[in-house]
Parts: C-alpha cells; structure tokens; sequence
C-alpha cells in the first residue's frame, strides 16, 4: 500500500511540475504586452474563483481561524516571491527563472532556524551556502556579483522559503483547503493595489493567456498538495526537479533558448544542495 501511495503521488508531482513549468510558457508570452502586477494579479484571481466552489460546500466553518496573522504572513511573503518569479521569468531564460523556485528548500532550514529555533545543522549550512553559490552562478557573476536579477531571484527563493516555513507552522491546526483559500484571497485583494497605477484594458489575446496562468498555477498547486499528503516529501521530492528539465525543453523549443555552463553548474549546485535539505 505504501508503495502504491509513493507511485500515485510521485505521478501527481510530475504532473504539478509539468504543469508548472507549462505555466512559466504561458508567463512568458503573457510578459511580452503585460506588466507583471496585472500577469500577477490574474494568477490570484483565477485561483480564488476555482477555489471558491470546493470552499462553498464546506460552509462557513471552514474559514474559521484563530491564527488569522499567519495566513496573512503566509501570503504576503508567497505574494511578494511570486511578484519576483514572475518578473524573473519574463527577463531571464526560463530554465534559469524556474531554478530561484525550486531552490528555496537550500533556505527552509535557514529560515526555520531563524523564526521556529529550529537547530541549524552543519549538514544545512553547507546546504545553503552550496545553494547560495549555485543561484550566484545562475545569476552569471560575469555580469557582476550583485545585479538586480540575482538580488530579486535569490529574494524570491527566501521570502519562498519563509511562506513554506509559516504553511508547516500552520498545518498543526489548518487544514490545506484553508490555507491555501487565505491565500488566495488575500493575494488577490492585496494584488489589486498595484493595478490603481498599472491597470490597463486587456484584449481577448491577453485574456487567454493570463487565464491560462491561472488555471494551470492553482491545478499544479493542488496537485502538489495531494502528492505530499499521499507520500513523504523526502521520498518524492526530487520530481518536482522534473519542472526544470520541461521548462528547459520548453525554451529551447520555442525561444532557442541554451543554459551557459554557468547555468549548468549553477543548476547543479542547488539542486544537489536541496536533495540534501529534502533529505533532513
């Protein structure tokens, strides 16, 4: 039986991470005409009005919460990362945005230590500053060691880090539909304030594509959700690495796009080092 759930949930992983790097397409071509502030806002709406009917047929109890500032935290820092995410795939080859996502677990540890007193083995220092050196090397330190890609890629990656950090917090008393609606909605209501000064008509094209944004981000997010609640992370974690390999496979189809040996070896780097944190 244990297998069983190990194989449903290592298939329902690859489907989130294929999901979301299809996302990542649809960003991109999104980012050619839209600012990231509507391109983000379209992400949260869609993903509260999918959510919207699974949290109506749980009635009003199912918002009810005593730890109100934690989702708030929660989404703040996950809102603010994906304000990075998104612009780091609109500027950056693609293969390379996905890296500043997946390598937030080198930061969990560091993160967990730093607001849960977590203890920070040596094991998770050498982690993290592998990590660190391999999101560097993403970055090209030919173009200088402190750019504003490397500074908002590797920002992202910790406020990231932080939100999953504030979830694991919340998950001794919040089930997942909750969490993840607070998070919803309070990144769709705070996503607007930018729309007062960056807020423009659409077209129908536009419409398409942001909707696809959406859709595909929220079914990859509960399908990761799924995943995790049928097998241990630490056993199928490693497939959501599959997002880098299809998002590589994605740019090099559509935009020619090649990763420099920086970026391979920068790759390499975080990913070894987030196998490790999986592991702990």
């Amino acid at each position: 039986m244990l297998n069983q759930s190990i194989r449903k949930g290592a298939a329902l992983l690859a489907l989130s991470a294929f999901l979301f790097a299809t996302m990542g397409v649809f960003i991109r071509l999104a980012s050619h005409s839209v600012d990231n502030e509507i391109v983000v806002f379209a992400r949260n709406l869609a993903g509260l009005i999918l959510l919207l009917p699974i949290m109506m047929t749980r009635g009003g109890g199912g918002l009810k919460t005593a730890v109100f500032p934690r989702h708030l935290w929660r989404a703040l820092t996950g809102l603010t990362a994906m304000y990075g995410f998104f612009y780091a795939i609109a500027n950056l080859p693609l293969s390379s945005a996905m890296i500043f996502t997946y390598s937030s677990p080198v930061f969990i540890p560091l993160v967990a230590w730093i607001f849960l007193k977590e203890p920070m083995t040596r094991q998770a220092w050498a982690a993290a500053l592998v990590g660190l050196a391999g999101v560097i090397l993403v970055c090209k330190p030919d173009q200088g060691l402190v750019n504003h890609f490397a500074i908002i890629g590797l920002g992202s990656s910790v406020l990231a880090a932080t939100a999953f950090v504030t979830v694991r917090s919340l998950g001794s008393t919040e089930p997942t539909t909750r969490v993840v609606f607070y998070f919803a909605l309070i990144s769709t209501v705070v996503s607007t304030i930018p729309l007062l000064w960056a807020g423009r008509a659409i077209t129908l094209h536009e419409f398409v594509l942001l909707a696809a944004v959406g859709v595909l981000a929220t079914v990859s997010q509960l399908c990761l959700t799924r995943a995790y609640a049928l097998a241990p992370a630490n056993r199928i974690g490693p497939v959501t690495y599959l997002a880098i390999v299809v998002a590589g496979l994605y740019a090099w189809a559509l935009w020619g796009e090649v990763p420099d040996g920086y970026a391979i070896i920068g790759t390499g780097m975080i990913l070894a080092a987030s196998l490790i944190s999986l592991r702990r």
